[in-house]
This record gives structure tokens, sequence and C-alpha cells, in this order.
């Protein structure tokens, strides 16, 4: 059985200060092949080389991947500052029309990091800046030492809503997760359901109500180890399903078009 095509978002990255290239991190590839069994395609997030319309038609579903950038707070009408951090304004003009396509088609997509912040920028929310600077919050960022295992190390507890979708897939109220990030929710879009929270109040888990399709996002980073932590798992394989649906409903469709 062809596997779904699973569009893996990718950021622009500058080598040795001058060769632009556009990537994805390896351990995106790998969660969406291993454990959600789609076909990895790292895309150019620029709209001077693809369109959504393209990637629609293409794609099965999309894995919105975290990335150093943030999304720029013209998106949410706010001014930027020093604090908003660095910017990739190409991405941002892919995944939000993008992401505000897939609701209303039910095309599946997974948010991480960066990419659940563009889910609610997408749906009219918006974000701070810098969450540690808030009351009562703490450092989400990663640390800034240390080896990728005590980077992507499980440090805080998510909980969910009883009974939401994210308790429902993991089978648990609470849930261990990695974190890192700077950003954060601020004010939740349109639709947007807020399902899970760190310790001190930061939304970490979120989905769009109403919507047709697969709508997960999270903000921390379960494509860490994917196959292996309980928690990663079910959420890849969840939006493998969803994927592998969409592909075999669009399936007759591009039939019948390659037979007319």
């Amino acid at each position: 059985m062809t596997r779904p095509v699973i569009g893996i978002i990718g950021n622009n990255h500058v080598i040795d200060g001058h060769y632009v290239t556009h990537g994805g991190g390896a351990m995106n590839s790998s969660a969406v092949s291993q454990v959600a069994g789609g076909l990895p395609l790292v895309i150019p997030a620029d709209p001077k080389l693809v369109s959504v319309e393209e990637l629609l038609e293409v794609c099965d579903g999309f894995l919105l991947t975290g990335g150093r950038p943030n999304v720029h707070p013209d998106e949410y009408g706010e001014p930027e500052t020093p604090a908003h951090g660095a910017f990739d304004r190409s991405r941002d003009a892919i995944t939000l029309p993008l992401v505000r396509a897939c609701v209303e088609r039910g095309q599946p997509f997974l948010g991480i990091c960066r990419g659940f912040q563009e889910v609610n920028v997408a749906m009219g929310g918006s974000l701070h800046p810098e969450i540690r600077d808030l009351p009562g919050r703490t450092n989400h960022r990663m640390p800034p030492d240390g080896t990728l295992e005590e980077k992507f190390a499980l440090r805080h507890v998510v909980t969910l809503t009883e009974g939401g979708p994210f308790h429902r897939l993991f089978g648990a109220r609470e849930v261990l997760t990695n974190t890192l990030h700077g950003q954060g929710v601020n004010r939740p879009g349109r639709r947007i359901v807020i399902d899970g929270h760190a310790p001190d109040g930061t939304p970490e888990a979120l989905y769009v109500e109403g919507a047709p399709g697969f709508t997960m996002a999270v903000q921390w980073h379960p494509e860490w180890k994917g196959g292996d932590d309980p928690v990663s798992r079910p959420l890849f394989e969840a939006f493998g399903e969803a994927a592998r649906d969409w592909a075999a409903r669009k399936q007759p469709a591009t039939s019948a078009r390659r037979s007319a």
C-alpha cells in the first residue's frame, strides 16, 4: 500500500554565513516515516517556490515543525520588539493560510512547538514573546548547554482536560514532556481549544473545535524518540492514521482524473 505523503514544513538556514538552505530535522522525518507510517517530504516554506494550493494537492497531511524563528507579531496585530527574536516571514506566508485551508477541508496536520503557535495565530490568536518574563511562569526554553539527551529530556507534566481528545488519545490526565520554547499562546484564536497546560499555566496542547479533520498541536517536541516515548508514539500514530484516511478518500478522485 502506498504511504500517505506527509509534508514537513522546512525552515530556512544559512550555512557558513552565506549558503542558504531549506531543511528539516532528521528526527521529524524519522517520526513521520517510522511511527506515523508516512512518506516524509520536506517543504521549502517560501511562497516564491510553492503555493498552498499545490501543497494541498500533493500532500495528504502536514507536520508543522518547530524552528528558531518566531511568527511575526504583525500576524496578530502587535508591534515587533527585541523580545520577539528572529522571524521567517516566508514560512508565515505559507503555514498560516495552509492551516486555515486544512481546517476548512478536513486535511490533517500535527503542530509542534512553533507549529503549535502557528495554529493559534492562523485562527486569530496571539502569542507572548517571552514566557519566562510573565509573573508566575517558569523558563520553558531549551537548556543552553548539554547533550541532545539533556536538552530534550522530559522536564514537566502536562495536565489534560478530563475526557478531551488528548486525554482519550494518551489514556491519562497527566503526561510527562520535554520543553524547548520561549514563546507561548497568549489569546487563543477562534475555535482554538486549549486542552492541556503546564504546571505554571502555560498552554501545551490544543485542537480546533468543530474541525472535520485532525488538528492536534502540542507545544513540546514529540519527534524526539517518537517511536519509544509513550506520549509521542500514540500522537504520531493517530496523525498517520488520519493522513491514511485522507489519502484513501482522495484516491477515487485522483484515479478518475487520470482515466479521463
